[in-house]
């Protein structure tokens, strides 16, 4: 039955996502004269997650919270990381967005190429200059009054529980004063785990919107304390979503 479903899954999902891409291309083409920020883009990828999460029955998704995100507000956006579906079903939250993304899948025909009309943001692990390039991208995005999106943890967990932080996305909100907007997910790894391609039963998808977190609220100039006290938060705010299963 796991067969039968992802076959669906997959097939669905590139299926639609190829159709969607002559959209892409042509708001791309449009975005060259007046749209530099790419929001039209941006826009139509969101469209597209929130269609392919109504598109695929293997999963119900809960968004608690979502009035805590002001429309008006420019975030550091961070959250734990289960699954390659996270992407997908963050979309749900309908907010303005740039992703912060490892540089492989930037390399998928069609997916890679969405993601770079719409200016998310690339980043090569290990390599030094491409992350003191993607930290300015960071900013001029920020400084576009986009928001950006960071797995702190730096990858997918194995066991659903909430990794060390690593002190990037604290940098970034320290240096240019924005807030951090936590994020909590739960579910989606239970789906599709990280190293499986086959989904799993029907299972329900929690996003969970943390308290903002403005400057102010910082308490540290120091993105390692800072990063150590939103995982603690994080890894308790789960710990009680869980319970309340």
């Amino acid at each position: 039955m796991n067969i039968i479903r992802s076959v669906w899954v997959w097939f669905s999902s590139v299926t639609f996502i190829l159709l969607a891409f002559p959209v892409s291309a042509l708001l791309w083409l449009l975005s060259h004269i007046f749209d530099h920020r790419r929001i039209m883009n941006n826009r139509w990828m969101i469209f597209q997650g929130i269609v392919l999460t109504y598109l695929n029955p293997i999963w119900r998704i809960k968004v608690q919270d979502r009035e805590k995100i002001n429309p008006k507000q420019t975030y550091v956006i961070i959250s734990n990381h289960q699954s390659i579906l996270d992407i997908v079903v963050f979309n749900r939250l309908r907010k303005t967005l740039r992703w912060v993304s490892k540089i492989e899948v930037f390399k998928v025909p069609v997916l890679g190429w969405s993601m770079k009309m719409t200016k998310y943001i690339p980043i090569e692990r290990g390599n030094k200059h491409s992350v003191a390039r993607m930290m300015d991208q960071c900013v001029s995005s920020l400084n576009d009054e986009v928001s950006i999106v960071i797995f702190p943890e730096g990858t997918r967990s194995l066991t659903g529980k909430i990794g060390k932080f690593k002190s990037g996305a604290f940098q970034l909100a320290i240096k240019t004063g924005r807030p951090i907007l936590p994020v909590v997910l739960d579910g989606t790894g239970d789906i599709l785990p990280k190293k499986g391609i086959l989904f799993h039963e029907r299972r329900d998808v929690r996003i969970k919107v943390l308290d903002p977190v403005f400057p102010d609220d910082f308490g540290t100039q120091l993105p390692e304390e800072l990063a150590d006290r939103m995982q603690k938060e994080m890894s308790e705010a789960l710990n009680k979503l869980r319970l309340k299963e």
